[in-house]
C-alpha cells in the first residue's frame, strides 16, 4: 500500500518513461524515412519507401513451385518424356505443361494455375522424384496467395491437394462404353459417393469437363444431358505395330554399352521377379477352334455395322474366359498379403496382356461378365489404340483378376506365362492353325 505522495512518485515516473519511449521512437522513425529517401534517389525507378520493398516482395512469392507428389499405387519417380511448355510461355488453367512416364503409365500433367512459367526443373529424358518441383509458376495477381484444395477451382482443386500425375490423370471411364468423361479424381469420388454417372451430365468445364458446379446441380435436382447418353463412335481395332527397325538395332556391336531400366520396364522387372517367388502349376492344352471361328466370321459383318473394322477371336476369348470363371470363381481371386484369406472377385476384370514400345503392360476390361461381345471389341480396341500411343490410363492398369496373355501374334504355340501379382492364374494362349487330328 501506498501513500498519495508515493503513488504521486509513482505516476510521475511513469509518465518520464513514456516521454523517453516516444523520444526513441520518434527518433528511429526519422532514421527509417531518411534511408528511405536516400535508396529512392539511388534506385529513382521504383517507388519510395515501404511500397518498393513490398513489391519485390510480393513479385517473389507470387513464383510458385508446382510439385510432383506422391499419387501411391507405388509410384516413387517419374521420366519426363516432353514438356509442352518454355520459361516465359503464359498458361490457362487446364493449359498442358508436360508428358511423364511413371512405371504404370504415361500421362499428361495440366496447370491447375494462371500465370507464367518462371523455370523448368527437369530436362527431357530425366527422372523426376516425388516431392520435387516440377516447374516454377509465376502467378497472376489473382492467385498469389496459394490456395487451399477447398478455395480452389472446381477443376483445379484436386490438382493442388493431390499429386500432380493424378491431375493429369482426370478421365473417367464411361460405364459400358469406349467413351470418356473429362473431369478430376474430386468429382468422380463426389459421382461414386452419391451413386451418379457421370457421363449423364453435361459438362460445362473447358473441353467439355464434368466440374463439381455441374455435379452439385445434379445432386440439388438439376436436369441431366440426353445427349451424353448417346454412345460414343468405336474406334477401330488397332494392331501393334512391330518395332521400327533401326540403324542402331541392325548395325553390329563394337563394344558393350549399358541401357537404364527405367519406366514400365522397371516395373515390368519387379512385377516378374516377385512373380517367380510364387510357386507355379502349369496346365497345356490344344482346342478345337473351328465352331468358334465359324461364329467370328457370322459377327464379322455386325461389328463392322457398329463401327468395328476388324473383329478378331479375342473378343470372344476373352467373353469364353468369364463365362469359365463363373464355373470356377477360385480362379478369380486374389491372396491376401498376408496369406491367410483366399479373396473371391465378383468382379470379372480380365487384363490381356500387350507389348508395347516402353514395354509389356497388362490393361484389363472391367466387368466383363455383364458386357457383349461388341462392347467387349469396342474397349479392347480402345485399350489397344492407347497402349500403342503410350496413353494408357492409370485406371486401366488398375483392378485386374485374370490375366490372358496372347503369344500367337509372334506364331507361338506353347508358352509358360508368369502369374501377374496379385492374381492367382494366368491363361497363354497359342496361335490357331489347321492340325491333323484321328
Amino acid at each position: 500500500f501506498f501513500s498519495e505522495k508515493g503513488m504521486w512518485g509513482l505516476r510521475s515516473a511513469a509518465l518520464r518513461l513514456a516521454r523517453r519511449s516516444a523520444q526513441r521512437t520518434g527518433r528511429a522513425r526519422a532514421a527509417l524515412l531518411h534511408r528511405s529517401a536516400a535508396a529512392s534517389k539511388a534506385r529513382p525507378s521504383l517507388r519510395p519507401c515501404g511500397f518498393a520493398l513490398s513489391y519485390r516482395y510480393l513479385s517473389a512469392a507470387a513464383s510458385k513451385p508446382f510439385m510432383l507428389a506422391d499419387i501411391g499405387e507405388g509410384i516413387a519417380e517419374v521420366e519426363v518424356l516432353q514438356w509442352f511448355v518454355r520459361p516465359g510461355d503464359k498458361v490457362e488453367q487446364f493449359d498442358r505443361l508436360c508428358e511423364v512416364q511413371s512405371d504404370k503409365a504415361t500421362v499428361e500433367i495440366s496447370s491447375p494455375f494462371v500465370g507464367t512459367i518462371t523455370s523448368v526443373a527437369y530436362e527431357v529424358g530425366s527422372i523426376a522424384k516425388v516431392g520435387t518441383p516440377l516447374l516454377h509458376i509465376s502467378l497472376e495477381s489473382s492467385e498469389e496467395s496459394t490456395p487451399s484444395a477447398g478455395e480452389l477451382p472446381s477443376e483445379a482443386a484436386e490438382t493442388a491437394s493431390a499429386p500432380a500425375v493424378a491431375a493429369a490423370a482426370s478421365l473417367a471411364a464411361v460405364p459400358g462404353g469406349g467413351g470418356k468423361v473429362l473431369s478430376t479424381p474430386a468429382t468422380r469420388a463426389l459421382a461414386k459417393q452419391h451413386s451418379v454417372d457421370l457421363s449423364t451430365i453435361f459438362g460445362t468445364g473447358r473441353d467439355g469437363r464434368v466440374t463439381k458446379e455441374d455435379l452439385m446441380k445434379v445432386l440439388a435436382g438439376g436436369s441431366v444431358s440426353t445427349s451424353a447418353l448417346q454412345p460414343a463412335a468405336a474406334a477401330p481395332a488397332v494392331a501393334l505395330p512391330p518395332p521400327a527397325a533401326t540403324a542402331a538395332s541392325t548395325a553390329k556391336l563394337l563394344e558393350d554399352h549399358a541401357v537404364p531400366i527405367k519406366g514400365i520396364r522397371k516395373a515390368m522387372f519387379a512385377q516378374m521377379t516377385a512373380a517367380n517367388a510364387v510357386p507355379h502349376f502349369g496346365y497345356a492344352d490344344e482346342v478345337v477352334m473351328d465352331q468358334l471361328a465359324a461364329v467370328r466370321q457370322q459377327l464379322k459383318p455386325i461389328a463392322a455395322e457398329h463401327g468395328l473394322a476388324k473383329f478378331t477371336l479375342m473378343p470372344l476369348i476373352v467373353k469364353a474366359t468369364s463365362l469359365a470363371l463363373s464355373h470356377f470363381p477360385e480362379l478369380n481371386s486374389s491372396v491376401s498379403e498376408d496369406g491367410t484369406q483366399l479373396i473371391v472377385k465378383a468382379s470379372h476384370n480380365i487384363g490381356v496382356a500387350m507389348d508395347t514400345p516402353t514395354g509389356l503392360i497388362v490393361p484389363n476390361i472391367k466387368q466383363v461378365q455383364h458386357r457383349s461381345l461388341l462392347d467387349i471389341a469396342e474397349e479392347l480396341a480402345r485399350l489397344q489404340k492407347d497402349a500403342a500411343a503410350g496413353k494408357i490410363a492409370v485406371n486401366d492398369l488398375k483392378g485386374g483378376t485374370f490375366t490372358l496373355s496372347n503369344i500367337g501374334n509372334i506364331g507361338g504355340t506353347y508358352t509358360g506365362p508368369v502369374i501377374n501379382l496379385p492374381e492367382v492364374a494366368i491363361a497363354g494362349l497359342g496361335k490357331m492353325r489347321p492340325t491333323p487330328r484321328y
